[in-house]
């Protein structure tokens, strides 16, 4: 008897002392702990989330429209692509959501239908118009508000926010909390960036690109293509290089006229790292391509040797390099005066994927944590109170019995931090709100098994005995009672939004926690009180 239950305290001990060493980064002792020990448990701890320690709430709206232009404009330009290849005389141009192609031939119909099938027609007067149905419409929609929460999340994994909240809301909105950010400005950047990469040439053989001035002054943009508007070729268009003059720190922006057809986009990107470049010590920013990418980039170079092939991101040029060999390997660099911070961030994002269509901020919210203090301040009082409540009461009512269900809830509460701070667990408002219950429930568990051991000792059992039958009697009840919780948490965690998650976690662990403080804690208490001598009165 004694070796069973000088096991189970073995086992108790152990997991006290495993809770107490993650949890030990949210205590001040930790400051006080040997190096090793630090570097071994850099990332865990309890996280406290946007209610208790502040941060940033942000509400974006993904634009859905944008993201069919996009879709029919990648469209027309494949059409195009199927048509050349046939040799077919025929012009592929948008309007809105439509595709116009000038010529109504039987074997383009044909094409398109092999291709597209989903697509509707219509003959007019300037040819053949194709468009979207709405059914198709609706689930491009759909699929980029998805998208753009998935690219989010992963823009915000890589930038190092511990348990951000990101979630979507109706049909185009996502919202974002992000807990302890200490550079807001920088955050909203990093997330509201579309990051369209695209490559494309150069248009150096048109009259109007001789009339371009090479640079003008931030701010002109507008008024530039405003005159030359009826000259710019319909193939082509007026983007800008951002130069900064570090000396004075005036803004100008080079002049370039670009083809609007690009060549390779982002989506077939593979890396994109941050380096420096060992001539200017400058960070510039290497991607590499998959190997379709890499297969089309060498084509493209190889096909326009001596020409400009610009890097644009956001319709922004970054660099417009002149092709002087063909280039195999897939690999190019990105610059632009970066900042260490600019460079990086720009590899984040592009390693994380464009925004399948721009997004809009709705809501910017930053919330201090003067609230999460006064919420702890608050909750600490009111814990205290409530533990001591009940370490009165159980000792009062149950005493030597009450004293070893103090130490059942004690155990528990140390087992349920430690295994928070494992899971390195964000701790929100309804969070607390879950420890809270959980305790509750191991006070009522102790009491469910100190009345059926009452029960047992008015029949006229031994304390043993009446311990034994006890606990046997209560265990189906307590397991029922503690599934059917942990069913209701996992359906909470399963549907419900960023605080009802951090309350059914908190009360899961709770409750399983319970279940082990409960029947093998105070049991073994128990077991080793009779095991020691034969006791004649058990104090309950």
């Amino acid at each position: 008897m004694q070796k069973k239950v000088g096991w189970k305290f073995t086992i108790i001990l152990l997991t006290f002392i495993f809770s107490l060493v993650f949890l030990l980064p949210n205590t001040p002792v930790y400051k006080y702990m040997p190096d090793f020990y630090k570097s071994s448990m850099p990332d865990r701890g309890i996280t406290l989330g946007l209610d208790l320690q502040g941060g940033i709430y942000l509400v974006f709206e993904v634009k859905g429209n944008r993201a069919v232009d996009l879709t029919v404009t990648r469209m027309a330009g494949n059409i195009k692509k199927l048509i050349e290849k046939k040799n077919i005389g025929a012009e592929v141009s948008t309007e809105g959501e439509n595709i116009v192609i000038s010529v109504s031939a039987p074997e383009i119909k044909s094409l398109i239908s092999d291709n597209y099938a989903y697509l509707k027609r219509e003959e007019t007067e300037k040819g053949l118009v194709y468009f979207l149905p709405e059914r198709e419409i609706k689930r491009i929609k759909d699929n980029a508000t998805d998208q753009a929460l998935e690219t989010i999340r992963n823009r915000i994994d890589q930038f190092g926010v511990a348990e951000p909240v990101i979630q979507r809301q109706g049909e185009k909105d996502i919202v974002i909390q992000l807990p302890g950010v200490k550079d807001p400005q920088r955050a909203i950047e990093l997330i509201g960036k579309t990051a369209q990469l695209e490559f494309k040439l150069v248009n150096e053989d048109s009259s109007v690109a001789a009339e371009l001035p090479p640079a003008i002054k931030g701010g002109d943009e507008e008024s530039l293509i405003e005159s030359f508007a009826d000259k710019i070729p319909a193939d082509s268009e007026i983007l800008f290089q951002r130069n900064i003059n570090h000396d004075t720190g005036e803004i100008s922006k080079r002049v370039f006229l670009i083809k609007k057809d690009t060549l390779l986009s982002g989506e077939l990107l593979e890396e994109a790292n941050v380096n420096i470049d060992s001539r200017f010590n400058e960070p510039y920013v290497s991607i590499a391509f998959n190997s379709e990418g890499s297969q089309l980039f060498e084509e493209i170079t190889g096909n326009n040797v001596n020409k400009r092939l610009a890097i644009i991101l956001d319709n922004n040029v970054y660099s417009a390099p002149v092709i002087r060999e063909r280039i195999s390997g897939g690999s190019a660099q990105i610059s632009g005066l970066f900042t260490t911070t600019e460079a990086s961030d720009l590899a984040i994002i592009l390693r994380a994927g464009a925004l399948p269509a721009p997004i809009e901020m709705l809501q910017n919210m930053t919330v201090g944590p003067s609230l999460g203090r006064d919420s702890i301040e608050a909750g600490k009082i009111a814990g205290a109170l409530a533990i001591l409540l009940v370490i009165f009461f159980m000792i009062l009512y149950y005493r030597l019995s009450g004293i070893i269900a103090n130490f059942a809830l004690f155990l528990n509460v140390v087992l349920l931090l430690g295994a928070m701070a494992m899971l390195n667990a964000t701790l929100t408002l309804p969070g607390i709100a879950g420890i809270i219950l959980a305790i509750g429930m191991a006070v009522d568990t102790n009491v469910l098994m100190f009345e059926r051991m009452r029960e047992e000792l008015r029949l006229g059992k031994t304390p043993r005995a009446a311990v034994d039958s006890g606990y046997d009697k209560a265990f189906l009840t307590i397991v029922d009672s503690h599934v059917t919780t942990l069913i209701t948490a996992a359906v909470l965690f399963q549907f419900g939004t960023g605080p009802i998650k951090g309350f059914a976690v908190t009360l899961s662990l709770g409750v399983a926690i319970n279940l082990f403080t409960a029947l093998v804690g105070t049991k073994s208490v128990f077991d080793y009180i009779n095991s020691r001598k034969e006791v004649s009165r058990l104090s309950i």
